[in-house]
């Protein structure tokens, strides 16, 4: 009888290779740097092959103030004082908006488009920057408690989604940051001797924003009788996925902030595929009811559906996915996934999301909303007091104390961009070398 592992017993002409982000003079410093508003080329092979698995883990903080250590002193070693504040030796927090500010952009068989242009955390299930743990079939998210559900929270973050290429895989990270970020990653692929087979679909994956929804009534209670209009149409619906070309799509998740304090859910699913007018191929029942939840949604996670944030967790929030691994769902020309916000489209919350497919190439054009349209919606943050001014016997000392500070903190920052630079120079170095290195693998095995 056929098992899903049934693979594991099959001899496969192939050979396994990695790129990572390790520490090529065999010291422990195993992460990358990419400097603000540059890119970073975290992996460059030549096919036929497959990416097989993706994981990834890092930081990016702001430095509010000036430690105590040297920073050329940690300038070789694991970044203990980056992932926790030692009170007193160092005060930095995390961009809370870091995950929507950095892209990954993958490209295959050098297309003109990349087949995969979303923001870091939304492509793995991190929405609205904020990490929580979950497992999926296609993406997990490991998060220590301490880090949940907080904005900017460090997380690993797991993709097995099988990604085929036939000439060339080009992944990349893009930091359209102020601030650098640090990367763990590995990148794990297999290498085959022969082509690719003829009708082979290439993975793809786009995220979409609308913040707020164009809803007609968000002053209007979910599900009181006014809102119950007639919809036959689908024509003011949030799009998920609109693209030509042959395939199938396999999922999306959805993030969305809820700002009426009702139920943001009832909106149907309602998918059109090739040549559908109305009604489309497939219509659903509600937005719950698409993520196969029912009376709402539920905290759990399972292979194929669930919720990675749940509005118990932080009012108003929701990340929910659904993954048609099992039941994808076809197209051979075109194909749009839409979704009501609220019945009728009467509602105007944040919605965000990030939709996976299957198809034929050439991509689709890859296109991304700017840095500013991205950032998630979260509370203002607490303004700090200001300092009042002393006049008493203290005065001078006080007034001594804060230029000393300003002159410490200058002093700080000029040597953390020293020490910061120096990252940036080696990890661009070990990329132009990890592709060596994947390039000599490559031609040890044809």
């Amino acid at each position: 009888m056929p098992s899903p592992l049934s693979s594991l017993t099959q001899r496969v002409d192939a050979h396994s290779g990695r790129v990572s982000s390790w520490d090529q003079r065999g010291r422990n410093q195993d992460y990358w740097t990419t400097g603000a508003h540059e890119t970073q080329v975290l992996a460059d092979l030549e096919g036929p092959g497959q990416i097989t698995h993706m994981w990834m883990t890092q930081f990016c903080r702001k430095v509010l103030g000036p430690g105590l250590l040297d920073p050329m002193d940690t300038a070789t070693t694991a970044p203990v004082l980056e992932i926790h504040n030692a009170l007193g030796l160092n005060w930095e927090v995390p961009d809370p908006d870091y995950y929507r500010k950095v892209l990954i952009r993958i490209t295959w068989d050098d297309e003109a488009e990349a087949a995969v242009l979303v923001p870091l955390g939304d492509f793995f299930g991190v929405g609205h920057c904020m990490p929580n743990s979950y497992a999926s079939a296609l993406f997990t998210v490991s998060a220590k408690p301490e880090e949940s559900l907080i904005f900017g929270g460090s997380a690993a973050l797991n993709c097995w989604a099988p990604m085929p290429f036939s000439k060339r895989c080009l992944i990349e990270l893009v930091n359209e940051n102020d601030l650098p970020i640090s990367q763990y990653f590995y990148i794990d692929y297999e290498l085959y001797r022969q082509p690719l087979p003829a009708d082979t679909l290439y993975f793809h994956s786009r995220w979409s924003r609308n913040n707020p929804c164009d809803g007609w009534g968000p002053d209007l209670q979910t599900n009181s009788p006014e809102v119950n209009i007639v919809d036959l149409t689908g024509e003011h619906n949030y799009v998920i996925l609109e693209t030509t070309g042959s395939g199938h799509y396999v999922g999306c998740n959805l993030s969305v902030y809820h700002q009426q304090g009702t139920w943001w859910g009832e909106g149907n699913d309602m998918i059109f595929v090739d040549d559908d007018t109305w009604p489309p191929s497939l219509h659903g029942t509600g937005t719950e009811d698409y993520f196969n939840h029912a009376w709402g949604m539920q905290k759990n996670a399972y292979p194929f559906h669930g919720a990675i944030i749940h509005e118990s967790d932080v009012p108003g929030y929701s990340v929910n996915y659904r993954f048609h691994v099992a039941d994808p769902i076809r197209f051979n020309s075109r194909i749009k996934v839409t979704i009501e916000h609220g019945h009728g489209n009467h509602l105007s919350d944040d919605w965000a999301s990030t939709a996976y497919w299957y198809q034929t190439l050439p991509s689709p054009k890859a296109a991304i909303l700017p840095l500013a349209q991205r950032l998630p919606t979260r509370p203002a943050d607490q303004l700090t007091p200001a300092p009042t001014a002393r006049h008493g016997v203290d005065a001078d000392e006080v007034a001594e104390m804060r230029e000393r500070y300003a002159e410490r903190f200058a002093e700080y920052l000029a040597k953390l961009a020293e020490r910061t630079q120096q990252r940036v120079d080696r990890s661009r170095a070990e990329s132009v070398a990890n592709t060596a290195q994947a390039a000599d693998l490559r031609r040890r095995f044809r």
